[in-house]
């Protein structure tokens, strides 16, 4: 199930377009969108990295290009329901404020900034922006304030038990890297 959450984001050929990757598929997706929402490659770096990823900025400069080159955007949207979420993460010993957004219902990542302050200017360039890339005319935004356990949170922990538990590495000999560990 969780190796399906990105394709939304990006079509599922794009797997010759990745060949003879150690990294998971779900994973470059997520690099890569990260990357084209604004994270500079070392923020996207450590980003994976808080997520239990260690790649160099490098590989994802190379996912970066090689999708780039492939010719895929990610799709626009018309989401009902939008789960958005402000989460302080540390980067290279700074504190920096991670904005999201998902449509709940398809799952596909709508946005992902990384701002060097948090309050509301960088909240509402964040949404500005939003409101730039997809139609939100008609949805309603889920936030943290309000009760409801995000969508994005729940979504990264499901990441990372996949790509720890059930995802087979081949630089691991087809085990998973808890497996790897035991």
């Amino acid at each position: 199930m969780l190796a399906n959450l990105l394709s939304e984001c990006f079509a599922t050929d794009l797997e010759e377009t990745w060949e003879r990757e150690r990294t998971a598929t779900p994973v470059r997706a997520f690099a890569v969108q990260l990357h084209a929402t604004g994270c500079s490659l070392r923020e996207t770096q450590e980003i994976l990295r808080l997520l239990g990823v260690e790649r160099s900025h490098q590989a994802v400069w190379q996912w970066v290009h090689r999708l780039a080159d492939s010719g895929h955007n990610p799709p626009e949207a018309k989401p009902k329901r939008v789960a958005v979420d402000e989460t302080a993460v540390k980067i290279n010993g700074e504190w920096s404020w991670l904005y999201a957004a998902l449509d709940t219902k398809t799952t596909l990542i709508l946005d992902v900034e990384v701002c060097g302050r948090h309050g509301t200017d960088p909240a509402a360039a964040f949404l500005h922006r939003l409101t730039e890339k997809h139609d939100l005319s008609d949805a309603v935004f889920l936030v943290d304030g309000y009760g409801y356990q995000t969508v994005v949170a729940e979504w990264l922990a499901l990441f990372v038990y996949y790509y720890t538990f059930q995802q087979p590495h081949q630089v691991l000999n087809d085990r998973t890297p808890a497996e790897a560990v035991n």
